[in-house]
C-alpha cells in the first residue's frame, strides 16, 4: 500500500450513531445535512465559510472556519487511494480504510449524514493495539482531520507490522494524562474568569472554604468597604476560636506583586492568619515576603484548581452548574513504575 497517499481520521457522531451506515454502508460520511449539497459551492474554503455562516447564523464567530475547514477537506482535499481511520464506538476497534470514490451527496440514503465518500474497509484493530498518543491524536473533536503525528504508527500496522508498546514502557501515556490535567485546569480557570468577576469570585471562594469546613463572612460590598479583606474565615459559629483567617482575593489572572501581598498582612491583628487567593499568579518579590511566615498563605491559579479537584463533590448546583466537571479516571505512570 502507498503510504505516500494522505491519512484521514473521522469520527461517527458523539455517540457513534453513524457506526452502521459507515461499516455496513461502505463508507465514511458527515452531517451537516442544512448545509445542502457541498459540491454545488465554490471550491474554495471561502465559499464554504460564507455558507457555514449562512446556515447556521447563530454559530460562533471563531467556529464558522472549523466547520468550513472540516466539510471542504472532505469534498475537495480528501482523494481516492487516501487513508481513513475511524475510532467506532461501539466494537471500540479502530477500523481502517481507503477511499475509492469523490464526493456524493445522498440525503435519500441517510438524511443525518448525507455527506458521502464511498470506502472500502480493509483492516481493524483492538484500541490496545496502539500507543495512547496514537489514540489520542485520533480522538480529536474535530469531526474529519488529518492524521500527521502518529501516521507512521498506523501504516506500520496496516503493514502487518507489530507496533505494540508495553504499557510500562509507552511514554505517550504520561503525556495524555498531563494533557487531559493541563486541558481541565485551563478550562476551569478560564471558566472562572469569564463568568466570576470581582464579587462574584469571592463568592465563590467562600463556597469553596465553607466546602472545606469553614464558616464564612464577608464584608458589604462598596469601594473600600472592606478594607483589603474580602473574606473572614473560621471555625467556630461566632468566629471567636482560633485560627481567624483574612483572606484577599483576585480574580485577575496577572501577577500580583509584594505590595498587595504586604498590604493584607499588614492587616492581621495578633493571633491571626491571612490567606491571598489568585485565579493568576505571584511575583518572586511576593513568594520571597510570604516564604518564612507560618501566618501567611499564598494560593495561585493552579493551587486552587487542585483545592476545587479534592472538594467539587460538596458544591453546590450552582458552582456545579458554572464548573460541570465530570469524575474520570486515568493512568497514573509514576505509580505503575513502582
Amino acid at each position: 500500500m502507498d503510504n505516500d497517499h494522505q491519512m484521514w481520521g473521522i469520527h461517527g457522531g458523539r455517540t457513534g450513531d453513524a457506526d452502521t451506515l459507515f461499516l455496513q454502508g461502505g463508507c465514511v460520511a458527515l452531517g451537516w445535512h442544512i448545509m445542502g449539497n457541498l459540491s454545488k459551492l465554490p471550491a474554495n474554503r471561502d465559499g464554504f465559510k460564507n455558507r457555514v455562516a449562512e446556515a447556521f447564523p447563530t454559530m460562533k464567530q471563531g467556529a464558522v472556519p472549523v466547520s468550513a475547514g472540516q466539510l471542504y477537506r472532505f469534498v475537495h482535499e480528501a482523494k481516492s487511494g487516501d487513508i481513513v481511520v475511524y475510532p467506532s464506538k461501539s466494537d471500540r476497534h479502530i477500523h481502517i480504510g481507503r477511499i475509492e470514490g469523490d464526493y456524493e451527496y445522498s440525503p435519500k440514503q441517510e438524511i443525518s449524514y448525507p455527506n458521502h465518500r464511498k470506502v472500502k474497509w480493509i483492516k481493524d484493530f483492538p484500541r490496545t493495539h496502539f500507543s495512547q498518543g496514537a489514540l489520542h491524536e485520533i480522538g480529536a473533536a474535530m469531526s474529519f482531520f488529518a492524521v500527521k503525528t502518529y501516521a507512521d504508527e498506523f501504516w506500520a500496522t496496516i503493514e502487518g507490522k507489530d507496533v505494540s508498546v508495553p504499557v510500562a514502557q509507552d511514554e505517550t501515556v504520561s503525556l495524555v494524562a498531563s494533557d487531559i490535567e493541563d486541558q481541565t485546569s485551563d478550562y476551569i480557570l478560564k471558566k472562572l474568569a469569564q463568568e466570576l468577576k470581582g464579587g462574584s469570585f469571592e463568592d465563590f471562594v467562600a463556597h469553596l472554604l465553607q466546602a472545606m469546613g469553614y464558616k464564612t463572612q464577608q464584608p458589604k460590598r462598596g469601594k473600600g468597604a472592606d478594607g483589603g479583606v474580602d473574606i473572614t474565615a473560621h471555625k467556630d459559629e461566632l468566629c471567636f476560636e482560633p485560627p481567624i483567617i483574612r483572606v484577599q482575593v483576585k480574580s485577575t489572572e496577572g501577577k500580583n506583586g509584594d505590595k498587595d501581598v504586604s498590604a493584607l498582612y499588614g492587616k492581621l491583628n495578633p493571633g491571626e492568619k491571612a490567606l491571598f487567593v489568585t485565579l493568576g499568579e505571584f511575583t518572586p518579590p511576593a513568594e520571597n515576603f510570604a516564604r518564612n511566615k507560618s501566618d501567611l498563605r499564598l494560593i495561585n491559579g493552579n493551587e486552587l484548581v487542585k483545592l476545587i479537584f479534592q472538594h467539587y463533590e460538596k458544591f453546590d448546583s450552582r458552582y456545579k452548574g458554572i464548573l460541570p466537571l465530570k469524575r474520570v479516571y486515568i493512568p497514573d505512570p509514576e505509580e505503575a513504575e513502582e
